[in-house]
C-alpha cells in the first residue's frame, strides 16, 4: 500500500496543474516514504527516517513559502525574482543537490538497498520535472550544477561506505541531469533511465551478497569470478567509460552543451567526472588485486545467478544497439 501511494504522490506532483497540487503530491510521496524506511530492528534506519523527515520539512515548508508570496504578488515575474530562487532551492533540497546536499550521504548510510534504490532513483523524478516546468534562472543553475559536480567529487573521494560512495555518485549524476535537462528533456529521459538501470545492476549485486562496506566487497565475491566482472563493469558503466551504456547520456549531454557554446561548464563538469570516476577505479583496482581463490568456486554459482548475468549483459553492451537504434531513426 505503502509503495502504491509512493508512486501516486509523484504522479500527482508532476501531472498537477496547479502549485498547490504538487505540493500535495510531494507530501503524500514523503508521508508514504517514512514508514518504508524506517525499521524497529535497525536504529540506523530509525535515525536516517527521522532526519530524512525533518530535512523534507524544512524543504516543504520553504517551498509553500515560496508559492504563499508568489500568490500575494500580483506583479510577480517568475523569470526575475529572488522567489524563483527560493522556489528551486527548495527543489533542490529535495533532491539532494549540492550546496543542499548534506542530509543525503548521511541518511544513506542508514538504509538498506533496497530503500537506498528508492532515494537514488524514484524520489529524484517528482523535484527534477518540477524544476524543468520552470527553468528561468539559468545563472543560478549553473552554479548548482558546478558545486554538484565539484563536491560529489572532493567529498566521494575519501569514503569507504560504498552507500555513501553511490550518494555522491548520485549528486555528481543530478549536475549532469540538469545540464541535460536545460537545452532537451528526452535527453534527461534518457540519462535518467540509463542511471537508474545501472544503479539496480549495482543494488542488486550488492544485496544479493549484503555488502555495505569496502573491506566486505571482494572478499564476499572471491567465489564467483563472473559476477565480480560483471560488478567492475557496471562502475566502469557508472564512471561514463565507453563502450558501455553509461557513456551514451554524458555523450548526448556533452555535444548539447558544445553545440551551445558552452564550453566552460562542459569542461567543469568532465573534469569533475574524471575525480568521481577516479575513486569508481580505486574500487575496481581493490578487486583485481585482491587474492581470487577460484578452488572453491561452486559448481552452480552460474544457474544460481543467471538472471543477475543476463541483465547485466543486456544493460553494459545496449550502447552498440542504441547507437544503431538512433542511426535507423
Amino acid at each position: 500500500m505503502f509503495y502504491f501511494s509512493l508512486i501516486l504522490g509523484t504522479l500527482i506532483a508532476v501531472s498537477s496543474y496547479s502549485w498547490m497540487g504538487m505540493w500535495i503530491g510531494m507530501e503524500i510521496n514523503l508521508l508514504s516514504i517514512i514508514p518504508l524506511l524506517s525499521n524497529s530492528k535497525n536504529p540506523m534506519s530509525s535515525e536516517a527516517t527521522m532526519k530524512y523527515f525533518i530535512t523534507q520539512t524544512l524543504a516543504s515548508m520553504i517551498l509553500l513559502l515560496s508559492l504563499i508570496l508568489m500568490s500575494m504578488n500580483m506583479n510577480y515575474s517568475m523569470s526575475n525574482s529572488y522567489l524563483s530562487i527560493i522556489f528551486m532551492s527548495s527543489l533542490f533540497m529535495k533532491m539532494g543537490a549540492a550546496p543542499f546536499h548534506f542530509w543525503f550521504p548521511e541518511i544513506m548510510s542508514g538504509l538498506n538497498w533496497t530503500n537506498s534504490f528508492i532515494m537514488l532513483t524514484w524520489q529524484k523524478i517528482a523535484p527534477m520535472m518540477l524544476i524543468s516546468y520552470n527553468f528561468y534562472n539559468n545563472y543560478f543553475i549553473a552554479m548548482i550544477v558546478t558545486l554538484s559536480s565539484l563536491i560529489s567529487g572532493i567529498m566521494g573521494m575519501n569514503q569507504t561506505d560504498l552507500r555513501k560512495i553511490l550518494a555522491y555518485s548520485s549528486i555528481n549524476h543530478i549536475s549532469w541531469m540538469l545540464l541535460a535537462m536545460m537545452f532537451l528533456e528526452t535527453i534527461w529521459m534518457y540519462y535518467f533511465i540509463t542511471y537508474t538501470f545501472i544503479s539496480l545492476n549495482i543494488i542488486i549485486m550488492l544485496n544479493k551478497f549484503n555488502i555495505f562496506h569496502l573491506n566486505q566487497l571482494f572478499s564476499s565475491m572471491n567465489n564467483y569470478p563472473l559476477m565480480k566482472f560483471f560488478f567492475i563493469l557496471n562502475f566502469m558503466s557508472l564512471g561514463g567509460l565507453p563502450p558501455f551504456l553509461g557513456f551514451m547520456p554524458k555523450w548526448l549531454t556533452i555535444q548539447i552543451l558544445i553545440k551551445m557554446e558552452l564550453f566552460s561548464l562542459s569542461f567543469i563538469v568532465i573534469i569533475m567526472t574524471l575525480i568521481t570516476l577516479f575513486f569508481y577505479m580505486r574500487i575496481i583496482t581493490l578487486g583485481m588485486t585482491m587474492n581470487n581463490n577460484y578452488n572453491n568456486i561452486k559448481n552452480n554459482y552460474m544457474k544460481k545467478f543467471n538472471y543477475i548475468y543476463m541483465i547485466n549483459f543486456i544493460v553494459l553492451m545496449s550502447l552498440l544497439l542504441i547507437t544503431i537504434f538512433f542511426n535507423m531513426y
